[in-house]
């Protein structure tokens, strides 16, 4: 993929110039944000089909991912996760709020300048066969979305082009005549990353794009993913509910619950030291091959998420923390900076550790 390598290249070469002095590293630069970002899904009732509610799916959301990082997302069904991803990718609207691309808004752009920023853009779905049209073949979808976003001038270089992309996700250029029911989930998986990077984008969404394959092909579709990252000079956000995987793929992370960030962290610190209740849960409830340590190091939370709809005043998830206090109930958990580069949304800032989630015991210390 010479030529969409030095297409790529270029642009990049550009931007670095424009902020750095040249022989001199670049400090790191904000890719994509997001600010108070909301997206509200109404709910219509009576004969006259007027709003008697929302699903408030994502509720003031404020995340940076940085040039270059992988910037893993991680929260359990339902917590907004995708809704965050659609409104990035301008796939949805947004309530209110707004979403930046290499420091410009785009929130409410469209037409031609929405197009050029989705160049840049680009998102690889949790269901490949779904996201691939059934009626196109492999070298169709590839060549399209090229000439359609003017990355390639003639048919000729199209075709070449995307034979070399499929040989660079691991496929063979045969298999671009062939259609998609022809193809394994792990070999879908592969076409639509080859069809995400036929544009050149310097931001690529990752939207669980491993949970519906075998665990020997998720390894190998991760692998790939960190491989091409790093000859491309891509930034990834990595949406995901296993933790496992998004310890294996991200440099920061950041934990969701019930439409809000609870939690960020660089992953290092994240595993070794979560400082939100929800986020011990969750890395708790990771796997433990010893039987001996797996009951003893598992945290666990009791009661069911609240409804979207109906959100409970205060800290949202008071219900299911056993260091609730009537402080929780009444006000609203600031989201502060308790360590560098460590944020959470809490009154207090926990030194937890699994057995004390258990039983509601610790030290409840104010954030500085």
């Amino acid at each position: 993929m010479k030529n969409v390598k030095h297409t790529a290249m270029e642009g990049r070469g550009a931007l670095m110039q424009s902020n750095g002095s040249p022989g001199k590293p670049s400090p790191p630069r904000t890719l994509v944000e997001t600010r108070n970002l909301y997206k509200w899904f109404p709910i219509k009732g009576g004969l006259l089909g007027r709003t008697v509610g929302n699903v408030r799916a994502v509720d003031g959301v404020t995340l940076s991912v940085i040039r270059g990082e992988t910037f893993g997302l991680v929260g359990e069904s339902g917590s907004g996760k995708t809704t965050v991803a659609r409104v990035i990718m301008k796939l949805t609207p947004a309530t209110k709020g707004q979403v930046f691309f290499d420091g410009v808004d785009i929130t409410r752009e469209k037409g031609q300048s929405l197009r050029h920023h989705r160049r840049k853009m680009q998102m690889v779905f949790q269901d490949p066969y779904a996201s691939l049209d059934p009626r196109q073949s492999v070298g169709s979808a590839l060549t399209e979305t090229m000439r359609i976003n003017r990355v390639v001038e003639t048919r000729r270089e199209a075709n070449r082009v995307a034979a070399r992309l499929i040989e660079i996700v691991g496929l063979n250029p045969d298999h671009l005549a062939r259609y998609p029911h022809e193809f394994s989930g792990g070999q879908r998986q592969r076409i639509a990353v080859a069809r995400a990077l036929a544009v050149n984008p310097e931001f690529v969404l990752l939207d669980e794009p491993t949970s519906s394959l075998d665990v020997s092909v998720q390894a190998q579709i991760l692998n790939l993913l960190k491989q091409l990252q790093s000859e491309l000079e891509l930034t990834y956000m990595f949406i995901s509910h296993n933790l496992s995987v998004i310890k294996h793929m991200s440099d920061r992370v950041a934990v969701m619950y019930l439409g809000r960030i609870v939690e960020v962290a660089s992953t290092e610190r994240l595993f070794a030291h979560p400082k939100h209740p929800y986020t011990l849960a969750l890395l708790s409830a990771i796997p433990d091959p010893d039987p001996s340590t797996r009951d003893a190091n598992r945290a666990v939370i009791q009661g069911d998420v609240p409804s979207p709809i109906n959100i409970p005043p205060g800290c949202r998830f008071r219900g299911r923390c056993p260091y609730a206090t009537q402080k929780c109930a009444d006000e609203f958990p600031p989201y502060v900076e308790v360590e560098p580069s460590h944020w959470i949304e809490c009154h207090y800032d926990l030194d937890l550790d699994p057995g004390e989630l258990e039983r509601g015991k610790t030290d409840l210390v104010p954030p500085p």
